[in-house]
């Protein structure tokens, strides 16, 4: 019980010294007696969390499943040395232990089955006091001593050359990687090796490798939320939840134009641009099925589904046309195309996970929740790179690097906060708690990276870091503080240098249009009324000459317009033809059987509120909507309200001429 807990020396006698403080810290600070509504809420949820636990695992056990750290516990529980295969296991390069693996070295040793090798250097070890690289190899060394003499591990005070190189942005640090390869890389590949702090910048790395580089081995995660496939995933499940109406039995121009667009439906459907040319030019705010579906994989694609598993078997239909695509492709060793390719693998397994929970009953979920939870499974998830470190350049995240050493070294994005990572502990136990009881914390999580990174560059012989100034987004602009080691320490010599994103200035030409025969020729055929009576010269397009002259001769003579858009917007000039339209179709039917216009015509219509918005709606449809006559408009709110102010226009058209009534209408 979190409430008696504070009583620590009565009942926690098998706490050490170190334990008790930490919780006495927190109780300190937490305070039981003075209760607040947030700390009564935390003492509630705690009294649970012990029964919430023993029943998970409870049932967890009679499923015969668990999560990572019960499995390990399960498995050192039940450990049985003499049934063990070999006579010796060999642990090599390993950091922090947690307790599970404390406990399986322990026994192992006692069994005097196990060997052990640690990776560390004696400046951190021993020449430096409390060095934080040193943290848990001191305790290992001191626990399981390794056989190998300590003289062999001295090789950071040998002569290194170390550059620091402060970039101006993230992807300048990619653009200065082929000089770097160029001037340092020696002829064995793998002696080199580039590091990415910030795995999203290896798009970028992998475009900058020049063509002397024959073999490139990418090893590290690559965040999947970074690939195409990712951003596919999320437009078909926002078209599928958000983008269609199940009412009308349409979809949502908006959220099927990204979808229309993207290169897998360009690759997959040789109609896609074509239709989405046609909505376009249509201004089709709410397609409709039959619009849609035009060949094979469209039908798939736009073929409504409105439940969780419908839509899991949806996907991987998908997925499995897209993979046809890196089928077809010859360059299936292109970099790229293994990014592309374990992204869809990792997608493809995570959705057909999902499905079979659903279709086992052990998952019952509605479309929304499955929607946010595929999201973020997807949105957390990493490609796994697994390459061969004895062939090529390496391309490697921090963590991949260990066991591993490199003659020449280029470590990107040395920010704070990208080494060592930043981020709380998610987790409902606070820091103090969790260093009493062992668990680990951010500090811990420092000394790991900082053991990461002083162990690669310990044997290293050309060092080059890189680190981004640029104070945007979440990046502060501040280097990490291993460079700030670095430099207090003076061990080595470090040069520092910057990288400069510079701007050549160009000669702005001008502009010059010759009115050439052929110019004036297509001038006098549109807009010479001697040549067509029926010429007409817009006021529009005059205002279009006088605004700017070279405007008129791209829009009106070479006919090189800006790409029509669908917007739900009504500009000016929309609203002002729907206006006229809806005037003309009312005076139209009124001069059907007379061509005067009589004032108990006028008047019953200005008591017929519905006629009036039937013009405006049929204006609508002709002019904006571009829809058959049978079909309704969907307003949407702006687009309403427009209607109505029409409407009301019209009405104070009809009192005007209601004045002058009966009256015959000339044109």
């Amino acid at each position: 019980n979190l409430q008696n807990l504070k009583d620590i020396g009565n009942d926690y006698n098998f706490l050490s010294k170190e334990q008790e403080e930490a919780i006495r810290l927190f109780f300190n600070n937490f305070s039981i007696e003075r209760h607040t509504e947030l700390k009564e809420k935390f003492i509630s949820l705690w009294n649970k969390l012990g029964t919430i636990y023993h029943h998970y695992r409870e049932r967890l056990i009679l499923s015969g499943i668990g999560y990572e750290g019960m499995l390990c516990r399960n498995a050192i529980e039940r450990l049985d040395v003499s049934t063990l295969e070999y006579d010796t296991y060999v642990f090599v390069g390993f950091n922090m232990l947690d307790k599970a693996t404390i406990r399986l070295f322990s026994t192992l040793q006692d069994a005097r089955k196990a060997l052990f090798y640690w990776d560390y250097d004696l400046y951190y070890t021993q020449k430096q006091e409390k060095h934080e690289a040193a943290t848990f190899i001191n305790q290992n060394l001191k626990q399981f001593p390794s056989p190998l003499p300590s003289e062999l591990f001295n090789s950071y005070q040998a002569p290194k050359k170390i550059r620091f190189f402060s970039s101006p942005t993230e992807n300048a640090q990619a653009y200065y990687l082929p000089e770097w390869l160029q001037s340092t890389v020696s002829e064995n590949e793998r002696d080199n090796a580039v590091v990415l702090c910030n795995e999203t910048l290896l798009p970028s790395v992998l475009h900058s490798i020049p063509s002397i580089i024959e073999n490139v081995n990418i090893t590290m995660g690559f965040p999947l939320m970074q690939t195409p496939v990712y951003n596919y995933i999320k437009l078909l499940i926002e078209l599928q939840t958000t983008g269609y109406q199940a009412n009308n039995k349409r979809y949502l121009y908006s959220l099927v134009q990204p979808v229309l667009r993207h290169p897998y439906t360009r690759s997959l459907s040789p109609l896609a641009k074509s239709i989405n040319q046609t909505l376009t030019e249509k201004n089709r705010f709410y397609p409709t099925l039959t619009e849609l579906k035009q060949d094979e994989f469209l039908s798939l694609i736009f073929t409504p589904h409105d439940n969780a598993r419908e839509l899991c078997l949806y996907l991987t239909e998908i997925l499995k046309e897209i993979a046809t695509l890196y089928q077809k492709k010859e360059e299936t060793n292109n970099a790229f195309t293994q990014l592309y390719q374990e992204a869809l693998f990792k997608c493809y397994t995570t959705v057909n996970r999902l499905l079979s929970l659903i279709e086992n009953d052990n998952l019952q979920i509605q479309i929304s929740t499955f929607k946010s939870l595929l999201n973020k499974i997807l949105s957390a998830s990493g490609i796994p790179f697994h390459g061969e470190p004895a062939i090529g350049l390496q391309i490697m995240g921090v963590l991949e690097t260990r066991n591993l050493d490199f003659k020449n070294l280029i470590i990107m994005s040395l920010n704070e906060g990208q080494l060592p990572k930043s981020g709380k502990d998610v987790s409902f136990i606070p820091y103090n708690l969790r260093k009493a009881f062992g668990m680990i914390t951010v500090d811990q999580r420092n000394a790991i990276y900082a053991y990461h990174f002083y162990r690669l560059i310990q044997r290293a012989e050309n060092i080059t870091l890189l680190y981004n100034t640029s104070p945007d987004g979440l990046n502060r602009g501040e280097w990490s503080r291993y460079l700030l080691q670095l430099l207090i320490d003076q061990t080595h010599p470090i040069s520092r240098q910057y990288l400069e994103a510079f701007q050549s200035l160009q000669v702005r030409k001008k502009i010059y249009i010759e009115k050439t025969p052929q110019i004036l020729s297509i001038l006098k055929d549109k807009y010479d009324s001697r040549k067509h009576p029926k010429a007409i010269f817009s006021p529009s397009t005059l205002n279009t000459y006088l605004d700017c002259r070279m405007k008129f001769y791209y829009n009106y003579v070479a006919h090189l317009r800006i790409p029509n858009e669908v917007s739900p917007e009504i500009d000016s000039a929309t609203f002002g033809s729907i206006f006229h339209q809806s005037a003309e179709l009312i005076y139209k039917e009124l001069t059907t059987r007379n061509p005067f216009i009589e004032k108990e015509d006028l008047e019953k219509l200005l008591y017929n509120k519905s006629k009036i918005q039937t013009y405006v709606d049929t204006a609508f449809k002709q002019l904006f909507f571009q829809i058959s006559p049978e079909e309704k408009p969907e307003y949407n709110g702006i687009q309403l309200i427009n209607s109505k102010v029409i409407a009301s226009y019209l009405s104070q058209l009809l009192r005007n001429d209601l004045q002058y009534a009966p009256f015959e209408l000339i044109a």
